[in-house]
């Protein structure tokens, strides 16, 4: 019997002896299998290696077996036999075993399967009757080789692969393939023309690059990650660059509107050549919208897409089980990281309610004690000061508490977006949210500036948090954009733990029934056409030029559970005729947004000055085709909740990793409880999601409300300190920093695919659950492009056409 061996003890917790599951490989990892010659009456001899943590590995141990010989392995003292009949049934199950495993890891692969050979073998050849007994059971028609993708051949935990995935038995699995990538392909194509972000792996995969050339034997490097600090630099005192000149271009434009996009003319009257791509006509997005929404309500695949989706979910709880000992260990191995030390973004806030309910009234009651006989308010040509606003209202500041205040989310706002757009309004009223939380009022925004720099300022002191708050602009003005630039450089509304987004809502109904705009046209040419004209020469709005760049994207807001009485079709008006008084569709405005903003990248990128991202409000409530919108013009939506009735789109929205900011206590108060949230199944699933507060203003307590959404979120799901740490991750990856921030916060390697990407000692995520994330994408991926040569299946489970296929 092997004598007993003392594991090596670290620190208050023991290292786990390895095992024949595949964790990391060491010396002992060898199990030799006695053979006692006295008890079984033959000599028998066993030839061992060293197992490596693969099971799938290309090379793994053979055993070699001398001809009519028993085998068997010595038991455990507390496994051992005392009968006869159950010694032998013991001997041929570890017989039958033994040469199983021999024969499928000793069957050679090729394309991505040469990735899981991790070198020269010093496994025995087999025999000769083993070779015919592999020979024989290649020729079954019930064989089937086990391949699946390693990432990085120095991480080991234990994987998961499944055999005969073509034997799924789905009906048309074929169509429903290429019906799938057809859709990333639409995708692809869409994101390239903004010039917004697309997984390289999935471009790989549809140029043909991949799965035939995925990477093999690929090793961390961790020598550029130790040359590259952990803090970006500090910005120069003029962060504005008031100081700095305007850049002047050779070549001014001619800029025209016309089918309710700006047009960048040259001298002769024609769209440069260089920029001719960015043009999108209406007729194609609404081929394409029509493709897309017949595809998700195909019955075939659909049930593919459920299937995949399931088994992503029960493949994580599996490796979950088995792997969140060694994700911990992980974790506390890297020194001085945890999740309060990690970066987050809060990619979904909006910048008019960022602060919370004690922190506004604070506010308020300061100002009316400090600035009492500031005049804020011009009525009927009369000046007012604030104290005769609060006069008026029959309120001081010993009365005015947060009840009173009465800007929170209660039980009265579910379902009910009309009651939750009051809460803007504090103590009821419009003219206080008029006063205090607007940029353009009589006092020029200075104390929604005073409040928000607060807000800042805790950011700045956390270090770690970040946020990417919503500024409005309405397009009921042209000159919106002109005063939002002034008035945040004035006020030096500035952080380095903050980027700008520009909300647009959805009000054109609005502004037309008060005669503000005449029809949709002159509201896009307000929003955009500034944006065109600063582009084209700077000089002609120099503060806007400035305040762009500290802008990432845009976004469009507003309750998608309204009726839309118009729909996007062929027949409907251009905007320069659309003088309806009734609101055009979601999908008509996301169309002319992206249209525009198509165009106005590719003048920008050509510029060399950042471009924007579209990142609207999606699948909140309302229709789903909003999702299938967003999945074709936005590099990533906020909220998505209606993903979880469409599993087409979801799936689609895990193979084009589209980034997802999600908001269960804002959810939790509007249209969905807290414990129907789909957020933890989406992000089991890999779908790309991210943790945001959307309005702290209702919906939270206290000072740090994006760690009151994680510890809320972890308390009620049970996430453990890996997962936030993923969703924190996340986060980075689907914000607008700049990429040389993102460079100091995630690692200099941080594009490249899989475990490379990940720099453990700044993300704390670790490289064991990266690898899975990644793994378990390329597999997914690997499945649905080699399925195209497969044969289907009819509802019996018989073969209905096509050939053999090895996965």
């Amino acid at each position: 019997m092997a004598a007993h061996r003392k594991w090596p003890q670290s620190g208050l917790f023991s290292t786990p002896p390895p095992s024949m599951n595949f964790f990391s490989p060491c010396v002992a990892d060898v199990k030799i299998f006695a053979i006692d010659d006295e008890k079984f009456g033959s000599e028998k001899q066993a030839k061992t290696q060293t197992v490596d943590s693969d099971v799938f590995d290309a090379n793994g141990f053979e055993i070699e077996f001398s001809d009519n010989s028993t085998h068997h392995m010595l038991s455990p003292p507390f496994a051992i036999s005392q009968y006869p009949i159950e010694v032998k049934e013991n001997k041929d199950a570890i017989h039958r075993q033994l040469t199983n495993r021999a024969r499928l890891e000793g069957s050679q692969f090729d394309g991505n399967s040469s990735l899981l050979h991790l070198g020269t073998s010093n496994a025995p050849l087999a025999s000769n009757s083993d070779r015919l007994i592999k020979q024989d059971h290649t020729k079954s028609p019930q064989h089937v080789e086990m391949r699946t993708f390693r990432d990085a051949i120095d991480v080991n935990y234990q994987r998961m692969a499944v055999m005969g995935e073509e034997l799924s038995g789905v009906k048309d699995l074929k169509e429903s393939a290429q019906e799938l990538i057809d859709a990333l392909m639409l995708r692809e194509s869409y994101m390239k023309r903004i010039g917004n972000q697309f997984p390289s792996t999935i471009s790989n995969f549809l140029s043909g690059h991949y799965p035939e050339n995925l990477p093999k034997c690929r090793r961390k490097n961790t020598e550029t990650t130790a040359q590259t600090s952990y803090n970006p630099p500090l910005p120069p005192e003029d962060h504005w660059g008031l100081n700095l000149s305007l850049p002047k271009y050779e070549k001014i434009y001619t800029l025209n509107r016309n089918h309710g996009v700006v047009e960048v003319l040259d001298e002769n009257g024609k769209i440069p050549n260089s920029l001719q791509y960015a043009y999108i006509s209406k007729e194609k997005f609404l081929r394409d919208l029509g493709k897309l929404s017949i595809m998700i309500a195909n019955g075939p695949l659909k049930s593919f897409c459920y299937r995949r989706l399931c088994f992503l979910q029960n493949k994580f709880q599996l490796h979950t089980l088995m792997n969140e000992l060694r994700e911990q260990y992980e974790q506390k191995s890297v020194p001085h990281r945890d999740f309060y030390n990690i970066r987050k973004v809060d990619t979904h806030i909006h910048a008019a309610s960022s602060m919370n309910q004690k922190h506004l009234l604070r506010f308020i009651k300061k100002k009316m004690k400090t600035e009492k006989n500031t005049v804020v308010l011009e009525k009927y040509g009369k000046k007012i000061t604030l104290e005769q606003v609060f006069e008026g209202l029959g309120i001081d500041a010993y009365d005015l508490s947060v009840d009173m205040l009465d800007v929170h989310a209660d039980r009265n706002t579910f379902h009910r977006f009309d009651k939750f757009n009051t809460k803007y309004n504090p103590v009821g009223e419009s003219i206080l949210r008029e006063i205090f939380i607007k940029t353009d009022n009589y006092v020029g925004g200075k104390y929604f500036a005073e409040v928000l720099k607060e807000v800042l300022s805790d950011l700045e002191d956390s270090k770690y948090q970040h946020a990417e708050p919503r500024l409005s602009i309405y397009g009921h003005d042209k000159g919106e954009w002109d005063k939002l630039a002034k008035w945040a450089i004035t006020n030096d509304i500035y952080s380095v733990n903050a980027r700008w987004l520009i909300q647009i809502p959805r009000l054109y109904d609005v502004y037309h029934a008060k005669k503000m705009v005449k029809n949709f046209d002159q509201m896009l040419d307000n929003v955009f056409t500034p944006l065109f004209e600063v582009t084209n020469d700077p000089e002609s709005h120099p503060l806007l030029f400035r305040f762009l760049q500290q802008v990432s994207g845009i976004d469009s807001v507003d309750d998608e559970s309204k009726y839309e009485h118009v729909k996007f079709d062929r027949s409907t008006p251009e905007p320069t005729n659309y003088s309806d008084a009734e609101n055009p569709s979601y999908d008509y405005y996301l169309y002319y947004m992206y249209a525009n903003l198509v165009a106005l990248n590719a003048l920008r990128r050509e510029r060399g000055l950042n471009t924007f991202s579209l990142r609207p409000h999606c699948g909140e409530a309302g229709h789903v085709n909003h999702l299938v919108t967003g999945y074709l013009t936005s590099e990533s939506i906020a909220h998505g909740l209606l993903l979880r009735k469409v599993p087409v789109l979801q799936y689609l929205f895990y193979l084009s990793q589209i980034g997802i900011a999600m908001s269960p206590l804002s959810n939790n108060s509007l249209f969905i409880s807290y414990h129907r949230n789909p957020l933890p199944e989406f992000h089991m699933k890999g779908l790309n999601v991210s943790l945001s507060t959307d309005d702290p203003l209702q919906f939270h307590f206290t000072k740090e409300a994006l760690m009151e959404e994680y510890s809320i979120a972890a308390q009620v799901w049970k996430l453990s300190s890996c997962d936030m740490c993923e969703l924190a991750r996340n986060s980075v990856l689907q914000s607008g920093f700049e990429d040389k921030v993102k460079v100091h916060w995630l690692g200099p390697n941080y594009k490249e695919e899989g475990v490379l990407g990940n720099d453990v000692s700044r993300t704390n995520v670790p490289d064991i659950r990266v690898s899975f994330r990644h793994e378990t994408f390329v597999d997914e991926l690997c499945n649905l492009f080699q399925t195209r040569n497969i044969q289907s299946f009819d509802d019996s489970g018989s073969a209905t056409g096509g050939g053999d296929v090895d996965f």
